[in-house]
């Protein structure tokens, strides 16, 4: 489907030069001088091009650096004026794809690399940009390991601002206290530390899945790592059952957890930043989030490795390979975009090494940017780069590697899980229902 964008309004300055010429006297008398001045030529100021952006970094967490990145950007830019009309985190899923259907999308945007960015090319509602991306020479700026979540049918549809690790990121402080000096490597030896913290008063992991999206990390690693990541690649295509045997020995690890209570109570009362927060206070152990909890942590004054540190999901199968499951948050521009080039400056400069490294570090995230110096990052946060320097897989989270459609079915049911985890094999069954008419053929 073509899109049509908002124009954007043209000021033109119309200037009016006043003369006056001087008369002749009547008489041979002294010539009588005029009062009229004349008024100096003003110069022609071109108006810049207004270019409306929308992203989703609406949260304190991201929206002083992106208005500082806007502000820095209008400043050096002769010829374009970013326009932010950003939206809550939350409502921007349902929000863009509205106004992609309609006649009112933005010139630029920001989006999750993966399947959602597929849906929205499938719609033809976004601009191929293989001859942005080779002009910029981006091939040598982005990292090699994103570079994937750039292509999507043949071609350049997204270009990555970030990327994020997921882990376990826990209170060290907390973990010795309940006698925890070396973090758990393997399923038996997390469960062990789950139960040490447990016996010393202590929630093992805090969980805030009020916006549902923070427990489908335990969806991807439990099914990933139990029965395997081309498994689960099949179960967000459609091609495996949710009902599958390989799902359920997944949510009964899932119901383990939570049966032994090893969860911070009401999970789905609390937001991501309320379960940071129970760890931070020694309320919970650990949680498991992306890296963005580091920069929430950064902006209260906690000290990393001090205050909290990270390890990696634990092996439950040693036969399969470790990953990472998170995000890629990438800027797309919409077909026919009217402003595409002001667009494609702005994507160019958030890509420059110092705006980087202040996103990255205000963030909480892994630059885009190869070129970004990372010297200056948090231990924490150079832990988790070295995850994945160090060949680790990557794959994006549950929500972005299916359609719209199957990810809400899925984060349904990991807030139902922790909502009432004894009834998770007719949860199953009613995905599968509802998963199989999204992907009927």
């Amino acid at each position: 489907m073509k899109k049509h964008l908002l124009g954007v309004l043209g000021v033109v300055l119309v200037l009016t030069l006043l003369l006056s010429a001087c008369q002749p006297a009547a008489t041979p008398a002294a010539p009588v001088e005029s009062t009229t001045a004349v008024e100096p030529v003003a110069p022609v100021v071109e108006a810049k091009t207004k270019t409306n952006i929308v992203h989703y970094y609406s949260g304190e967490l991201g929206k002083k650096d992106m208005n500082t990145i806007i502000e820095k950007f209008n400043a050096q830019s002769e010829k374009c004026e970013v326009v932010d009309n950003t939206t809550g985190h939350e409502d921007f899923k349902t929000q863009i794809l509205v106004m992609l259907a309609g006649n009112n999308p933005p010139d630029v945007f920001s989006y999750w690399a993966g399947a959602r960015v597929q849906f929205v090319v499938d719609s033809d509602a976004l601009m191929e940009l293989s001859d942005f991306w080779n002009a910029e020479k981006l091939g040598d700026v982005v990292s090699q390991g994103i570079q994937g979540s750039t292509q999507y049918n043949g071609g350049v549809y997204s270009i990555p601002q970030n990327f994020h690790y997921s882990g376990f990121f826990y209170n060290p402080k907390t973990m010795e206290k309940a006698g925890i000096t070396e973090m758990p490597e393997t399923w038996d030896e997390f469960m062990d530390a789950c139960e040490k913290l447990k016996a010393a008063g202590v929630a093992p992991i805090a969980l805030g899945s009020m916006n549902r999206w923070p427990a489908q990390f335990f969806i991807d690693y439990l099914v990933s790592y139990t029965a395997g990541h081309e498994y689960r690649a099949k179960l967000q295509k459609g091609e495996a059952a949710f009902d599958d045997p390989e799902v359920m020995k997944a949510m009964e690890l899932w119901k383990e957890l939570i049966d032994k209570g090893y969860f911070y109570p009401d999970a789905n009362a609390y937001d991501w930043t309320d379960a940071a927060d129970q760890v931070a206070s020694g309320e919970a152990g650990m949680t498991l989030m992306g890296t963005w909890i580091t920069g929430y942590w950064d902006g209260l004054g906690f000290t990393p490795v001090e205050d909290y540190d990270v390890f990696p999901f634990p092996i439950i199968d040693p036969a399969i390979p470790p990953a990472t499951f998170a995000s890629t948050d990438s800027w797309t521009i919409p077909a026919d975009a009217k402003n595409a080039d002001c667009a494609k400056e702005f994507i160019a400069w958030t890509l420059t090494p110092e705006m980087q490294l202040l996103w990255a570090k205000g963030q909480g995230a892994l630059p885009a940017s190869s070129q970004t110096d990372t010297s200056s990052f948090n231990p924490v946060m150079k832990k988790a780069l070295d995850f994945i320097s160090g060949g680790t897989m990557w794959l994006p989270a549950y929500d972005l590697s299916t359609t719209p459609p199957n990810a809400e079915i899925g984060l349904n049911l990991g807030a139902l899980m922790m909502n009432d985890p004894s009834q998770y094999a007719q949860y199953l069954a009613e995905a599968q229902t509802q998963s199989a008419e999204v992907f009927k053929k």
